[in-house]
């Protein structure tokens, strides 16, 4: 039963019980009874006009003192900002609440027991998939573009290109390029079609050489004497023992190639235009339609990775990201001065913030007040202290049908 019917009816029981003794014959216990409900009646009529009154004007009638809440609005609303700022919500209660807390461990904790539930580490596989797939890897292109050709642009090429080439060389790199050339030119030269192409040419070039005297009656005798097949044959042998000289360790021909590659190489590194010419051709081919097109295929390509990676995991119940969590959580663990300065530093911009913005408690209630008319305003204040306030009237009836009685019995003696 609510206070406030409750009251009502511990006030009507005094008032009917009050008329009704009124008829009764006269005896001691109906004279003892009367003086009850006489006094029961008084209290909680007073006790209802004092509760109404602070509330509203009792029937309406427009009675001094009452009506107290709406008549002292601005100092009610006043009191509670100052209760609020001053002493529930102060500064400095805050501060002190905030430099009692580990904060870091707090999160840590709360993050353990979050990412320990299979639903919530499911729910978060299905968010980042969701994230992964709604990037616009097409609009990140351009920047990708712009920030490659500004380290190009910026870049000092001939320096790297320098760096690149020692390291290529000490590594050997060189001599393997060299061998895998040869291996290429092995593997060409050996093939049929090489060699009747070599003795295609060697045929036709002999035929154009003009020799006169001895040497030329010599050399025609020699051309007369070979055809096409065999000349392919005798350039096809010659470039494949070539080759294999070469390909010797201790070749003479071999350490001179060598020789020759890392000159050149240099040569080509040391040459500032053909460098500037490398970068502006570099620049333009980051720049162009190909680059940007090669560079959202492979951000595509990363997506889809990415995405099957997730639906892998969220189909296993997110194991590897709590994996992951928990050896974070490990490592970290391990960095106490790390997370003592983390802490001192989030405990720091808390205490500022509160510091900067602990006015706006005060506005923020005063906002919201502002906003309630008095009828609002006077409803929300019987929800929460009105049902303890009816009980005051409960209680005045009662008192004032005890105190009546106790009175009674005084007059009687």
């Amino acid at each position: 039963m609510k206070s406030r019917n409750l009251a009502t009816i511990s006030l009507a029981i005094m008032a009917c019980g009050f008329l009704v003794t009124l008829f009764l014959p006269e005896n001691l216990a109906v004279i003892l009874l009367r003086g009850g409900f006489e006094a029961g009646l008084v209290g909680g009529i007073a006790d209802w006009f004092a509760v109404t009154a602070l509330f509203r004007h009792p029937l309406g009638l427009k009675i001094p003192h009452t009506s107290l809440l709406l008549k002292n609005r601005d100092k009610l609303i006043q009191s509670l900002i100052s209760a609020m700022e001053n002493e529930l919500l102060n500064k400095e209660s805050i501060e002190n609440k905030l430099r009692k807390i580990r904060i870091v461990s707090l999160g840590g904790t709360m993050l353990t027991r979050f990412f320990s539930r299979k639903k919530a580490r499911t729910e978060i596989m299905e968010q980042l998939k969701d994230f992964v797939l709604r990037l616009p890897v097409e609009q990140a292109v351009p920047y990708l573009q712009s920030a490659a050709a500004g380290y190009l642009r910026e870049a000092d090429l001939g320096a790297a290109a320098d760096t690149i080439a020692t390291s290529l060389m000490n590594d050997g790199k060189d001599v393997a390029v060299l061998d895998y050339a040869l291996e290429g030119i092995s593997s060409w030269s050996g093939r049929p079609e090489t060699r009747a192409m070599l003795g295609k040419i060697a045929s036709e070039k002999l035929a154009e050489v003009k020799l006169g005297g001895l040497k030329g009656m010599a050399f025609q005798a020699f051309v007369g004497f070979v055809d096409a097949d065999m000349l392919g044959e005798m350039l096809q042998g010659m470039v494949q023992s070539a080759i294999r000289d070469f390909r010797e360790e201790d070749s003479p021909y071999r350490e001179e190639i060598i020789r020759e590659i890392r000159v050149a190489l240099f040569q080509v590194v040391k040459d500032e235009e053909k460098m500037a010419a490398l970068k502006e051709w570099g620049l333009s081919e980051l720049q162009g339609e190909p680059a940007a097109s090669f560079l959202q295929q492979q951000l595509e390509g990363l997506r889809s990775k990415a995405v099957a990676l997730l639906e892998e995991d969220q189909g296993g119940g997110g194991r590897k990201l709590f994996r992951l969590y928990a050896m974070l959580v490990r490592r970290i663990s391990k960095e106490q001065d790390w997370i003592r300065g983390w802490e001192e530093r989030i405990r720091a911009s808390l205490i500022n913030f509160v510091e900067a913005n602990h006015y706006r408690i005060g506005q923020l209630v005063k906002e919201n007040l502002d906003q309630m008319d008095d009828a609002a305003l006077v409803n929300m204040l019987e929800e929460k202290v009105g049902k303890d306030l009816q009980w005051i009237r409960v209680n005045g009836a009662v008192c004032g049908f005890v105190v009546g009685l106790v009175l009674t019995v005084i007059q009687m003696i």
